[in-house]
């Protein structure tokens, strides 16, 4: 029994001090506007599940409260893949 305590007491030490960015998740989309058309090309960060359908509904909500339209969710990824998306995003890295 004090094996057990002892081995949940580790487990929960050792999870308070993980890196918080180990979590962290985010999405590169497509999303366009009407009358006139523009289109853009940006990066988001996602909370919660990490997964498409949740970087759908997130960034559905987000762009269409400044009056974007999703188009498509291109991938989720982790932090390792913001360098090299950060130039194609441009203005809108990070911003929605």
């Amino acid at each position: 029994m004090k094996y057990i305590l002892l081995s949940l007491c580790i487990a929960a030490t050792v999870g308070l001090f993980s890196p918080a960015h180990a979590a962290d998740c985010y999405a590169d989309y497509k999303a366009k506007q009407d009358n006139p058309l523009r289109l853009h090309y940006g990066v988001a960060e996602i909370s919660g599940a990490c997964s498409k359908s949740s970087a759908r509904s997130q960034l559905q909500k987000r762009l269409g409260a400044r009056g974007w339209q999703l188009l498509n969710v291109v991938s989720v990824f982790g932090p390792e893949g913001l360098a090299k998306r950060k130039s194609s995003a441009g203005s809108n890295f990070l911003r929605f």
